[in-house]
């Protein structure tokens, strides 16, 4: 089978790994586990009851029974310690949790909880999730028959796309043995998923944690279950006194909860005492709660004062001491929390650039295509920064792309502002260029060096170096075209190795050649009429007509910023025929540092003309390719021209090849500017 990251032709495409139950098989921590501490009895909500022992492999009920494979037909299930009745509204919380870690982020549609069969479903419980791995929470969902009580949120707030990160609470009390919580439903942009970070981030988790906060939640009448048992005998009394005679129905009703409440908090009292002390055996003698209630509810309204007198009894005998542990036990049915499968339905989240995970070095990573890294694909590899990273969709792939270096480097890096100059098309910087080249792209050749024509760029010999004589020539800097080197007065040759004709060597280092001397008339009105003799050529007067080019010095100051209308930074990205006497070269704009109120100077694409004799006495010195430092009179010379609209570049323009710490050096001037004069 093909790469599902790419189509038939080879191209790039949105790829995801498969829909799983991320939570199948992981380990699950749980702050309480029935039996760990000793055996104990443990009930369901019909009154059934069994033995829970975690040192009994027939009557363990660990937590790793929530992740097992879910078998109708095998039920397993997780238990809790029993929970004692909260004795009013105002009691603490269970905070009974389980904590799931997926081992690696996932992007979740949904958390399910399937509880066991006859078990009491709780009332409040909360849904959280990390991004981190557990080192900080976020909730995910709430539910509660009591939102506002117990978690202070309104149940069933209305979401919109300026809160879609908030949790919800919602009433859980349904006959389903199931809670399902649905992370996109009621989104407003879940239907704009790929487009929305904010969603994309509410999805992705590594660790689920579900506290369960309330078993169950007490009515409102709690001063019942705080007075003693035999105040508690006084008040059934009054309580028949009071009940409606017209409405014997609801009477009973009442009497029956009431009487369930404080046999409920009687219970709870003994099953403290004897927790843990020994384990009672059933007696299916004693008499159940719910068959005490349902004698209760099928009274007549004569029998009322009977039925009280009954059970006043009866919580007289049960709130006495008990005989034996045995006997007081008999009564202590706590019911715990009771989950028999936690599933957590997603993918494994790779941002659209891989379709499957695997396990390398011990975690799990996704198998990135589209030339990005990372355990998510959340980067790009290195040297495919030419674009910036984006998660995939299902219009565009967004593959990483290699930056273009000519083979010349190894490292690039990505900039945003040479991405939007470009229309995004390239962003990518090379770094430490090699084979001598230079250039974002080592596209032309560094200083010292110039290009061999008979080799393509992409040739590791495609620069030569220059080979200037230290003693003919003025520097060591050639033209990156023809390769010939500045040379002093009087020499000649590409290397500046040999007097030109009409001079002699001497020997001195500082004029290496020197004008032969005329040691007649007649000998200097022979040489002016022979055939033979040459003119000087422009290349042996251009020293003389030149003079000193200062302002294109290589030093860069504050007064020179000052004396300057406009500083910009460029690259010459190309030149144009010549016109007249003037060249016109291209230059593309990145930075501009300084410029005048009326200025139209923008970063972009824009003319530099030249005289052509400043550019023969290297006033400026310009190459193509290269990025310069301009500092100069906007309305000098020509600019501004209808013939040559764009800026004019001279010898007393400051023409200077831009280096990259003079970042910060600009932006000191522009803050000392307004000292200068």
């Amino acid at each position: 089978a093909g790469d599902a990251c790419y189509d038939e032709a080879g191209g790039p495409r949105r790829c995801i790994p498969d829909f799983v139950n991320a939570a199948f098989g992981k380990a699950v921590e749980a702050s309480s586990t029935c039996g760990e501490a000793g055996p104990v009895r443990v009930c369901d909500a019909q009154g059934g009851c069994q033995v829970c022992d975690d040192t009994h492999s027939r009557r363990r009920f660990p937590p790793a029974f929530l992740t097992d494979l879910n078998n109708p037909a095998n039920v397993t299930c997780w238990r809790s310690e029993p929970q004692p009745p909260p004795a009013s509204s105002a009691a603490p919380p269970d905070n009974v949790s389980l904590t799931l870690s997926l081992g690696k982020k996932y992007e979740l549609t949904y958390v399910s909880l399937q509880f066991c069969p006859r078990a009491v479903k709780p009332d409040s419980l909360a849904i959280y999730k990390s991004m981190d791995y557990g080192k900080t929470w976020q909730p995910w969902h709430f539910y509660s028959s009591q939102c506002r009580r117990v978690y202070g949120r309104p149940n069933r707030a209305t979401i919109t796309r300026a809160n879609e990160q908030e949790a919800l609470c919602t009433d859980a009390s349904s006959a389903s043995s199931r809670i399902a919580f649905s992370l996109l439903e009621g989104r407003p942009s879940a239907a704009d998923f790929d487009y929305s970070p904010v969603l994309q981030d509410w999805v992705t988790a590594t660790d689920i944690k579900v506290v369960f906060n309330r078993l169950s939640f007490p009515k409102d009448n709690d001063a019942l279950l705080e007075e003693d048992d035999d105040d508690d005998l006084d008040d059934d009394d009054a309580f028949l006194d009071d009940l409606p005679k017209k409405d014997p129905v609801h009477g009973r009703v009442a009497l029956a909860h009431k009487y369930a409440q404080v046999r409920h908090a009687q219970h709870a009292q003994h099953a403290k005492q004897a927790h843990h002390t020994s384990l009672p055996a059933a007696d299916d003698a004693d008499l159940d709660d719910d068959d005490e209630v349902s004698n209760i509810l099928e009274a007549t309204p004569e029998s009322l004062s009977g039925a009280s007198a009954s059970a006043s009894g009866t919580m007289s005998s049960a709130s006495s001491p008990p005989a034996s542990t045995s006997s007081s036990s008999a009564g202590a049915v706590a019911a715990g929390y009771a989950v028999s499968d936690l599933s957590v339905g997603g993918r494994c989240k790779c941002n659209g650039h891989a379709s499957r995970c695997s396990a390398s070095g011990g975690q799990l990573s996704c198998d990135c295509r589209h030339n990005t890294a990372g355990r998510e694909c959340e980067r790009c590899k290195p040297f495919h920064f030419d674009r910036p990273w984006a998660r995939a969709t299902a219009k565009d792939a967004n593959e990483c792309k290699a930056c273009n270096c000519n083979g010349h480097a190894r490292k690039c890096r990505f900039n945003m502002e040479l991405w939007k100059l470009s229309g995004r098309v390239s962003g990518g910087v090379c770094l430490k260029c090699r084979h001598f080249t230079a250039g974002r792209h080592c596209h032309y050749c560094r200083e010292g060096y110039y290009r061999d024509a008979s080799k393509p760029i992409t040739h590791r010999k495609a620069c030569k170096p220059c080979d200037c004589h230290p003693i003919g020539a003025s520097g060591k800097t050639c033209n990156q075209t023809s390769g010939q080197c500045p040379c002093k007065d009087g020499v000649t040759g590409t290397t500046c190795n040999r007097c030109a004709r009409g001079y002699q060597q001497s020997r001195s280092h500082i004029a290496p050649c020197v004008r032969i001397p005329k040691v007649s008339v007649i000998q200097a009105e022979a040489a002016a009429v022979d055939e033979d003799e040459e003119e000087p050529t422009s290349e042996e007067t251009a020293s003389d007509r030149c003079g000193k080019c200062t302002a294109s010095s290589k030093r860069l100051n504050l007064s020179k910023y000052c004396k300057r209308d406009y500083a910009l930074m460029g690259e010459v990205v190309g030149r144009e025929a010549v016109s007249g006497d003037w060249v016109q070269y291209t230059l593309a704009v990145h930075s501009v540092f300084k410029k005048a109120r009326d200025s139209r100077l923008r970063r972009g694409s824009m003319s530099l003309w030249v005289r052509v004799s400043d550019l023969n006495c290297n006033c400026p010195r310009i190459h193509t390719g290269r990025s310069y430092l301009l500092l100069g009179q906007e309305h000098d010379g020509h600019a501004g021209h209808a013939a040559r609209p764009g800026l004019t570049a001279g010898r007393h323009s400051a023409v200077i090849e831009w280096r990259e710490e003079w970042h910060a050096r600009m932006r000191r001037f522009q803050q000392r500017s307004k000292n200068c004069p």
